[in-house]
């Protein structure tokens, strides 16, 4: 068991959205942010540059774009070209970007909720309407995609599919045969695809991710694909991601969108970027572990403790999906783990009218607050049921 994951690292004086949002009393399980401090060789890159001292504009960064280059195809078999790469800070800025780039009247977005919430926000702000896919659960709660619907929502006024894979926040990872659905509707319909795969290297024992554009030629060249080294190695305040768009023409009109908006890549995030690829899979794969017993102890519990409370076990990401509809709550359950449990989750409504009586829970912590957490919920529930 990698102990270094256990250390407990106090962030309330850290400028941290995670921890300073509510009073020192509520235990933060919300936004996709670890407590785990980043890998060594982060950490030791950083410590370097602040010591040259000087923290001017940031030019390309054309050692990262190799180094992207060669992670793609050590992970995935892709091969991409360095000028593919688009940077940007952000996959959120990055895939309202994307939606800029191919605004026509009248033109729709598609997306698939329960979804991340500013995926809601990205039509209105580019000006296209909203279309909905929503997700769909078998007969034991794993969510799949509704290729029926899929197939009527998409039109000739359909400009761009917003996929989020590994996907947040039901946690699956799309098998290469949904992908490979996908691929065949959206190239039949001339749909450009903007694939959020912000989760990519978070995946568990038994499953694999596979980049959309990784595989067809044909489906690369109608693909936006955003990554980002923040989420895997806890460096999302450093503001370094990037946008994969092997179509010329296409990258053309995503850096035509960005024009005035966006600005130079965030230095001290591209130091960090470069450290993290380079130097930083020991630590992920011993992340992994952690996480997977997090997730494990997590589900365990919940069976064994809070049966009322139903939990499918993540295949990628370290955010749980929460379904409280059959817990007996007279109140939404992110308002009564707020007040009866002083546990701040995520408001499952916030991911669209399917997360109507879930939560999202980040088990990205010591497993000291997770099981803080697990026995304040415990308790808040047993008082309700008497």
């Amino acid at each position: 068991m990698p102990k270094i994951f256990d250390r407990e690292i106090d962030r309330h004086n850290s400028d941290s959205i995670k921890w300073n949002l509510y009073d020192k009393d509520i235990l933060p399980m919300w936004v996709a942010d670890m407590d785990y401090a980043s890998p060594p060789g982060v950490l030791q890159a950083l410590h370097s540059r602040i010591e040259h001292g000087v923290f001017g504009y940031a030019g390309d960064p054309k050692e990262l774009r190799q180094v992207i280059v060669n992670r793609l195809i050590e992970k995935y078999n892709w091969q991409i070209k360095a000028e593919d790469i688009v940077f940007t800070p952000g996959v959120v800025v990055g895939f309202n970007i994307a939606a800029h780039a191919v605004t026509e009247p009248e033109g729709a977005l598609l997306i698939q909720p329960p979804v991340y919430p500013p995926f809601f926000k990205t039509a209105g702000y580019a000006g296209l309407r909203n279309l909905e896919n929503p997700l769909v659960q078998d007969e034991n709660g794993v969510y799949g995609i509704d290729f029926s619907d899929l197939e009527e929502k998409i039109s000739q006024q359909t400009k761009l599919f917003l996929l989020c894979n590994p996907h947040n926040p039901v946690g699956r990872v799309f098998s290469r045969e949904e992908l490979e659905r996908i691929v065949e509707i959206c190239l039949r319909n001339d749909v450009i695809v903007c694939s959020d795969e912000i989760h990519c290297d978070l995946v568990y024992h038994g499953f694999k991710h596979l980049p959309l554009a990784s595989l067809d030629p044909e489906i690369a060249q109608k693909t936006i694909t955003l990554m980002a080294p923040s989420k895997t190695y806890n460096i999302a305040g450093l503001d370094c991601s990037f946008a994969v768009i092997q179509n010329k023409d296409l990258r053309d009109q995503y850096n035509k969108a960005m024009k005035g908006i966006t600005g130079n890549t965030n230095m001290l995030g591209i130091t960090a970027a470069i450290a993290a690829y380079q130097s930083g899979q020991p630590w992920l794969e011993d992340l992994m572990i952690y996480l997977e017993e997090n997730r494990n102890h997590l589900k365990a519990t919940i069976e064994r403790d809070m049966p009322q409370i139903r939990m499918n076990s993540p295949e990628g990401t370290y955010l749980a999906w929460l379904d409280c509809r059959y817990a007996g709550l007279t109140e939404n359950p992110y308002d009564f783990f707020l007040k009866k449990a002083l546990v701040a989750f995520n408001n499952g409504e916030s991911f669209g009218a399917q997360g109507k009586g879930f939560v999202r829970m980040n088990f990205g912590c010591t497993k000291a607050k997770l099981n803080e957490a697990l026995e304040r919920m415990k308790k808040a529930l047993d008082k309700i049921s008497g």
